[in-house]
């Protein structure tokens, strides 16, 4: 595929993050309708998402660099290269810092956080597909050995140095089978959206139809660097998928304090 879109001189744009900061900038967006939607402020929820991408985007560098400081104090100029690691470990890290800092901000800002989190759910799948479409060029995230006619065939040494790609042998496209199931998943949100009964409805469909795209699309996901559990019965991206569904199951129950008021959107809420 094509690990890199296009150089600039000695500069070269990597084609995974070239699609990951697309994907957030249609997040982006997006999060400003659905603010509107939920009834937020939407000048509120663009500050909640540069924090939150703030924050993941150093704190799982900072947790990189730990991670590889010996290394790293032989050879600085690796500095350069650690944009272009990809691990499903570093995703989940850069996750976790991004939830607390988002609910750190929402508390402070008293927002309502089931509303916080129905805003924010189409808004990240839409950003989740373009990150996998990146994936997919890049060959990071690449799928098992295949012999399907739309088998995709990674030939780039850049592909093996930054993702540890299999050079040379047809394997799964899972990236393209993860991003249709998130725009998917983002479409249906948005339509779900004004039918919504209770806050935080969308954040649990969310939840389980994320994670139910997480662990399907994992059978087809070469396991290496993904962890093994139960005997190989699930690797980790399979765990926190179960955990998600779960978690989307909790939300979704019957919760008569959250339904929603008949009441229309202020006209201050809805601009900001």
């Amino acid at each position: 595929m094509y690990p890199v879109f296009f150089h600039l001189g000695p500069i070269l744009f990597p084609a995974y993050g070239v699609m990951a900061a697309a994907g957030v900038v249609v997040a982006l967006m997006l999060v400003l309708r659905t603010a509107r939607m939920a009834g937020i402020a939407p000048n509120q929820m663009w500050n909640l998402c540069i924090v939150a991408l703030f924050t993941a985007l150093v704190g799982s560098r900072l947790l990189l660099v730990a991670a590889n400081w010996t290394v790293l104090r032989s050879h600085p100029a690796w500095l350069l290269g650690l944009a272009m690691i990809h691990h499903p470990l570093l995703a989940a890290t850069g996750a976790v810092f991004a939830g607390v800092a988002g609910l750190l901000y929402a508390l402070r800002q008293h927002m309502p956080l089931a509303d916080v989190a129905d805003a924010m759910a189409a808004p990240l799948s839409l950003g989740l597909a373009c990150e996998q479409l990146g994936a997919l060029l890049a060959g990071s995230g690449y799928g098992t050995e295949t012999t399907v006619r739309w088998a995709v065939l990674y030939t780039s040494p850049l592909a093996a140095r930054w993702s540890g790609t299999p050079l040379g042998v047809s394997v799964h496209p899972v990236q393209a089978y993860a991003a249709v199931a998130f725009l998917t998943i983002a479409i249906a949100l948005l339509v779900w959206m004004p039918l919504r009964r209770q806050h935080g409805d969308v954040a649990g469909l969310w939840l389980v139809t994320t994670g139910a795209a997480v662990y399907f699309t994992e059978l087809w996901r070469d396991h290496e660097g993904r962890g093994s559990l139960l005997g190989g019965m699930l690797d980790g991206p399979q765990l926190a998928a179960v955990l998600l569904v779960l978690l989307g199951a909790l939300l979704l129950r019957s919760r008569p304090a959250a339904i929603l008021a008949d009441e229309p959107v202020t006209s201050e809420a809805a601009h900001g």
